[in-house]
């Protein structure tokens, strides 16, 4: 499958097609072509090998930056962009991924079904085309190199009569030009060059009526071989075809610049790009470590009695109606003197001022049970209020 080569031969009958056993270049195009697979394949399995490598490289890089960029003072939409690198890295990582598994899960495997498929082989004869090819071939050459021979016989024999014809005439020259040389061996020189002659002229009809008969089979040899050939260029022609489809699959999945999810990773980082704002990261910066901080600034804060609290080692609370107490018939009317919220859900919160009654006397940790408007009650402090006279 590979390209002609180029430049002038130095013989063209050593190379040519027509000649005997050069069709065997065209035979061996099959293991070629078999060859060829697995180089491609091997050649997409390290190019997947590639592109997972870079994938990890990506991840590894997204996620020691990840972790750097939490510890360092920027912040606000400049992080968030920065931050957008990084999420934006970790799909590219996934598509890469998905490339080398592409190229090997789907563009490998194509390849070697289509390979074991079209290269079937024949036992001890490797594979049946080649073997098909050259029986072929071997079967309509093998008239056209008999009449080769039989002409090359024919010619040779010609030449070398000339040869003889020609030494035959150079020694009747030499022999007439020779006057010490007698009348009876002249003439034998001269009977040996006019035989000489005659041979000549029965080699070359020889030579002559072989060469018509090569001449008139070639037609024949032609078109026997190249209905051979023709054979085997169809199923090149079939090679090349998938091959092409192959490869454009490959295209397909390495080519990333057309692929939809990558142009939206890019739109996506570069908005986040363009949204950095100066005024907002200042705004925050201002509100969140700055002037625009919420402060208590100093004012005056009314004394609160401390609340008897529980101790270390002492019991808690013990709930309503777990222990005797006296209960208060229709409870005793308290002011509260002091805002208290209460920091449990069985305890009231009330704010200074407000009345509300007491239906049971103060417990030895002095907390006592009351009764507001409306129903809520709950424990309170018994110093954050007075009897209402």
């Amino acid at each position: 499958m590979a390209d002609p080569p180029t430049g002038p031969p130095e013989d063209i009958n050593k190379i040519s097609f027509w000649m005997p056993g050069n069709y065997m270049r065209t035979v061996q195009r099959t293991p070629e072509s078999y060859q060829a697979c697995k180089d491609i394949m091997a050649c997409m399995k390290e190019r997947a090998h590639v592109e997972r490598q870079y994938a990890r490289q990506l991840t590894e890089w997204s996620n020691k930056w990840k972790a750097i960029t939490e510890t360092r003072p920027l912040y606000g939409s400049l992080l968030r962009a920065w931050q957008c690198f990084f999420s934006s890295t970790e799909r590219l990582s996934a598509l890469h991924t998905s490339v080398s598994q592409s190229l090997v899960s789907e563009d490998g495997e194509r390849i070697r079904s289509w390979q074991k498929e079209m290269f079937p082989r024949k036992m001890f004869c490797g594979f049946r085309e080649s073997h098909d090819l050259a029986t072929a071939f071997s079967r309509a050459q093998k008239p056209w190199e008999k009449r080769l021979k039989k002409l090359e016989k024919a010619r040779a024999a010609y030449h070398k009569s000339c040869q003889k014809e020609q030494s035959a005439q150079e020694k009747e020259n030499q022999a007439k030009h020779n006057a010490k040389l007698s009348e009876s061996k002249l003439s034998k020189i001269q009977q040996a060059r006019e035989k000489a002659t005659q041979e000549r002229s029965k080699a070359r009809d020889r030579y002559e009526k072989v060469l018509e008969d090569v001449t008139g089979f070639a037609p024949r040899y032609m078109e026997e071989m190249e209905s051979v050939f023709d054979q085997s260029q169809e199923e090149e022609r079939k090679r090349i075809s998938f091959l092409k489809q192959a490869f454009l699959s490959i295209h397909r999945h390495l080519d990333i610049t057309n692929n939809e999810s990558i142009k939206a990773v890019y739109s996506e980082l570069h908005h986040t790009l363009m949204s950095i704002s100066e005024p907002d990261d200042l705004r925050w910066w201002k509100n969140n470590h700055g002037p625009g901080m919420p402060t208590d600034w100093p004012k005056l804060e009314e004394w609160n009695p401390p609340i008897k609290k529980q101790k270390p080692g002492k019991k808690p609370k013990i709930p309503r109606g777990t222990e005797d107490k006296p209960v208060m018939i229709g409870g005793v009317r308290v002011r509260a003197l002091y805002n208290y919220t209460g920091e449990e859900s069985d305890e009231l919160s009330f704010k200074a001022g407000e009345e509300f009654l007491k239906v049971e006397e103060e417990d030895d940790q002095g907390w006592c049970w009351g009764v507001k408007e409306g129903g809520v009650e709950g424990f309170y402090p018994a110093n954050y209020v007075l009897p209402v006279k």
